[in-house]
């Protein structure tokens, strides 16, 4: 759903002016397909009217003003919020005011007034705990009015809060979202200090963390009276703890954001978080009315999607500094865990199968790290390099070189004596390069580092990925077992973004081997090379690109997101890289292949949980191993 969130340029005490500005906007919005436009705390006249608020006459004009931005905004669909003064019962209330197809659909008073240092709000408001009616009167018609209000538009479920509300312990947003609401509104009159913007932005972003909702954010600006504070007109959007949108602030001019908000993947959330569940069981967001504010105007997403959509969602984005960060955050998730299981068996040695290729790579990475923060010595570390029929130049050149460097021992057992007698004596054709060819020699692999690490004492390290595991795209009782698997979680297009942070930020004296590991195509090597030397077998060319493949299980797992919709936001994602034909092509190769090798997960070894998408059995990923993906691939379609 398409949102907007204005900080209009102001006329203090000018109802009427300032609802020609609120019109001109909203037209200006429902132009652009949007479903919900928010403006600022007391937006119809200004929030420092001060002592102007208790005059009859600025009162009776921002009830006109109401009424004239419902009339002139009436055909375009857009729901309303606006900030209003209004009175009932002889009280001021500081109201939200609902508008949509020319209807006052609610006013919604705020509840907790700042009345310390700046703000003394309380010399003209009334909080919401003093109103004595369920209805206010606006012009001679009776409006919805309290806190315990929610509007339905479409798919979204919207609450709203004013300014302060935000800034205390429990905000009323809490009831609002406990009660139903996946989007919450804020209309604010938020002045300018040194850091207060970077606190603000951290309470927008964990209050629609902690609700797993939208928070559409308005705050005044530009024509506010500067007597003795400054009101820069801070907007803001944040879903689930993401920014989506941020105004520039400190402009003269009426400024807005758009942003098409996730309501699917919001309701999807929610419903995954058991304690979410269990609250709104306990009754907390009891007594809530809902008024029906039909649907939202249509919205072309295909044509215009007003969001960011990240091609690599697995790879920590941001500043270098940020990105640094990250990675050092989930090399050290994997150090600890290796460490802790070193210690808790009071391994000798660890054992690991070194190809020359990244996977191998991270995990010998992970393993040096975390024998050095154990204090053993890397010579208790075992690489083994296994050269079989494919094993090309170049990677065996960066195995040798890689171990060499970082001073551990290394053992070279060539597979290709044993895995031919294999072949012979099961009466397989060696000239027939099939996938009995190429498991005879990943299980011959797997039956060496074993056994290697049962005679000196230790244990073998997998370095099998979860792309790999989503895919299937491993060996059953091949490179698919191991006693530990230190990236069982780390999606391949993390694995490159590790080596090389690695390389930068650990291992300066293997800095060129690994950055060509990182540029080595990525292959299992099991079928014979070409004849140049070069690799052969290139996986993406055979199961399709790692970056298209995370893609998909980004957004299915985490959001469990339609294959169809993925299409689409993958198509976003990657426009100008593949066409929608191709996208399609992989997204069923995926789907197709996820479902048919459940059964490699169900029993696959111990590792540590980096990120937000796992598919240990274990623990994030419990699926039957004989589902149907039928459902799944005709919705490609």
């Amino acid at each position: 759903m398409r949102v907007a969130a204005f900080s209009p340029r102001l006329r203090l005490a000018a109802p009427d002016a300032n609802a020609s500005e609120i019109i001109r906007l909203v037209k200006e919005a429902a132009a652009r397909q949007t479903a919900v436009a928010v403006f600022p705390e007391l937006s119809v006249c200004g929030y420092t009217c001060a002592d102007l608020f208790g005059q009859q006459l600025l009162l009776e004009a921002c009830e006109d003003a109401i009424c004239k931005i419902a009339d002139e905004t009436a055909k375009t669909g857009v729901l309303v919020a606006v900030g209003a003064p209004l009175r009932s019962a002889g009280r001021l209330f500081n109201c939200a005011v609902l508008i949509k197809d020319g209807r006052i659909l609610a006013a919604v008073p705020k509840t907790y007034l700042p009345n310390s240092a700046e703000f003394y709000e309380m010399r003209w408001f009334s909080p919401s705990t003093q109103a004595t009616s369920s209805a206010i009167s606006i012009r001679g018609v009776d409006v919805p009015f309290g806190t315990k209000q929610l509007l339905r538009l479409g798919d979204a479920v919207i609450g709203v809060e004013i300014c302060q509300d935000l800034w205390v312990p429990v905000p009323p947003s809490s009831y609002a979202a406990l009660a139903g609401a996946n989007v919450i509104l804020n209309l604010s009159a938020s002045n300018e200090a040194l850091c207060k913007h970077d606190y603000r932005k951290s309470l927008v972003s964990a209050t629609s963390a902690r609700l797993n909702a939208a928070y559409v954010y308005s705050s005044s600006g530009y024509g506010e009276s500067t007597t003795d504070l400054v009101w820069a007109g801070s907007s803001l959007i944040y879903e689930n703890g993401s920014l989506l949108a941020e105004n520039e602030r400190f402009s003269r001019e009426s400024t807005v954001i758009y942003s098409d908000i996730d309501l699917q993947k919001l309701d999807t959330m929610r419903a995954k978080d058991p304690n979410f569940l269990d609250l709104f069981g306990e009754g907390r967001g009891n007594g809530f009315t809902t008024v029906d504010a039909g649907n939202p105007p249509d919205t072309d997403f295909d044509s215009l999607l007003l969001r960011d959509i990240e091609a690599h969602p697995f790879v920590p984005g941001g500043n270098p500094e940020a990105l640094a960060a990250r990675c050092r955050e989930i090399l050290d998730i994997q150090v600890l865990g290796l460490c802790t299981r070193l210690e808790h068996i009071g391994c000798k040695t660890a054992v690991i199968g070194i190809s020359g290729g990244l996977d191998s790579t991270l995990a010998l990475l992970v393993t040096v790290l975390a024998f050095d923060k154990l204090g053993w010595s890397r010579s208790r570390i075992i690489g083994v390099t296994m050269p079989g029929f494919g094993t090309t130049g170049r990677t065996r050149s960066n195995a040798d070189r890689l171990m060499e460097r970082l001073g551990i021992s290394s053992r070279v057992v060539s597979i290709v004596e044993s895995a031919t007698q294999h072949l012979k004596d099961i009466g397989h054709d060696l000239e027939v390069h099939d996938t009995t060819y190429e498991n005879a020699q990943a299980r011959e692999r797997t039956q060496i580092l074993m056994d290697v690490a049962g005679e000196t004492g230790g244990i073998v390290v997998g370095t099998g990925d979860l792309s790999e595991l989503a895919l299937g795209w491993c060996t059953y009782n091949g490179d698919h077992m191991s006693m530990y698997g230190v990236n069982a979680s780390v999606p391949k297009t993390l694995v490159r973004t590790l080596v090389r942070f690695a390389a930068d930020s650990h291992f300066g004296d293997c800095q060129e081997v690994l950055y060509d590991i990182v540029d080595t195509p990525i292959s299992p090597e099991l079928l014979p090379a070409a004849k140049d030397g070069s690799i052969l077998q290139v996986t993406e060319d055979l199961v399709g690109p790692y970056e298209l493949h995370d893609f998909f299980l980004y957004h299915a797992m985490r959001f469990g997101c339609q294959p169809r919709k993925i299409l689409m936001m993958a198509g976003k994602a990657f426009a100008g890289v593949y066409d929608n034909a191709t996208i399609a092509k992989w997204l069923k190769v995926f789907f197709k292949r996820f479902f048919s090798q459940q059964f490699k997960r169900s029993c696959m070894p111990d590792g540590p949980k980096v990120g937000s998408v796992s598919l240990s059995p274990r623990g994030d990923w419990r699926m039957p191993s004989d589902a149907l993906s039928g459902l799944w691939t005709d919705n490609i379609q």
